[in-house]
């Protein structure tokens, strides 16, 4: 069985949606050190922006996320409150 090299990943440009909510979301790497995490959560974000997902609360808490030195209270209340900037 062989292996096959990953998928490219698309990049959006700069003033994009999911550019936006994704950086948010990077901007917290010190927080969630695990990429995937990270991804996880910026995809639940974006779903959320777009009217389709949960909000940043149930989001950060379904993400079943690997957090240092944050709580997940206090991470979601600061995505939400830069969330806003970017309505």
């Amino acid at each position: 069985m062989t292996s096959l090299p990953p998928a490219p990943t698309k990049e959006f440009s700069e003033d994009t949606l999911e550019k936006k909510v994704y950086a948010i979301v990077e901007s917290f790497k010190e927080n969630i050190p695990i990429v995937n995490d990270r991804n996880r959560l910026g995809y639940s974000l974006y779903k959320f922006m777009t009217g389709e997902g949960d909000p940043p609360e149930v989001s950060v808490r379904n993400a079943k996320l690997k957090l240092e030195s944050i709580s997940e209270k206090d991470l979601a209340k600061q995505i939400e409150e830069k969330l806003k900037t970017i309505k």
